[in-house]
């Protein structure tokens, strides 16, 4: 008799194939709930925590806050700050002498670091250089300015004051009308023209009209270089303690700019 066949039968596992798939799903699903924590935390945050994650999303490196002359124009949304300020003066003078056309005004065109910002000045000539003689009606060299400082300006943050001067002659037009007036007028001329021009609706903090109580060269009062127009590029609050009030003179932290002396 012969000895039966020995079958040896084998167990086959599938899940040998399969095991780790459920680790993968699990995985994915942690990071689906913790990206709905993170977003219901945002929700209930407050703004400027919110524009913080923002910010970091939009310019991980953190490079994007740095003024430097590589970059196109004044750096749109970056903070100008004290130790950044006399940056945005050179980049706004390299700007202006990339332009043929406005070569004859550079030296009509001051740029300082004062304790209350970078004050951009446009002086007038004996013929009127930015606006029409004894007229808050800007020509057309002023507007091709006020536009150009415009775009450049409103890519910052900053806040801006807008002052316009007159020198010590008296206004000769109307009777009702004095160098008060047309300070005045002059400086919103330049305000209204800005803010169609590329300023943020609310960033003309100030609009002053000095007449002739600032002059710019008192030993010389009826000078044609008093009838300015002053934009002043603000420190952010906090920045610079020791700005001047309105009505204080600016102290002066550094005297180059862009002016006659080139």
């Amino acid at each position: 008799m012969s000895t039966p066949p020995i079958i040896i039968k084998k167990k086959v596992s599938h899940g040998g194939h399969h095991g780790g798939a459920w680790k993968v799903a699990y995985a994915d699903f942690v990071t689906a709930m913790m990206a709905l924590f993170i977003v219901l935390w945002l929700m209930n945050s407050s703004k400027k925590i919110q524009e913080a994650v923002g910010g970091y999303f939009k310019d991980p490196t953190g490079t994007g806050k740095n003024v430097g002359t590589t970059q196109v124009g004044a750096g749109k949304n970056v903070p100008i700050t004290k130790q950044n300020m006399v940056a945005l003066k050179e980049q706004l003078q390299k700007r202006i002498q990339s332009i043929t056309e406005l070569e004859k005004l550079r030296k009509n065109i001051e740029m300082t670091v004062t304790a209350e910002g970078l004050r951009i000045e446009l002086l007038e000539s004996d013929k009127g250089t930015f606006f029409n003689s004894g007229s808050p009606k800007l020509n057309q060299s002023g507007q091709e300015m006020l536009a150009l400082l415009a775009e450049q300006l409103g890519q910052v943050p900053n806040h801006l004051s807008i002052e316009g001067h007159t020198d010590a002659k008296p206004y000769g037009g109307k009777s009702n009308y004095s160098n008060w007036e047309l300070s005045a007028d002059r400086a919103n001329a330049a305000r209204r023209l800005m803010g169609q021009s590329g300023l943020r609706p609310d960033q003309v903090a100030q609009v002053r009209g000095f007449a002739d109580q600032r002059l710019r060269s008192p030993k010389n009062p009826l000078e044609a270089s008093n009838r300015r127009v002053s934009i002043i590029v603000q420190h952010l609050a906090g920045d610079s303690p020791d700005t001047p009030e309105a009505g204080e003179s600016p102290k002066k932290i550094e005297e180059h700019g862009s002016s006659g002396k080139q």
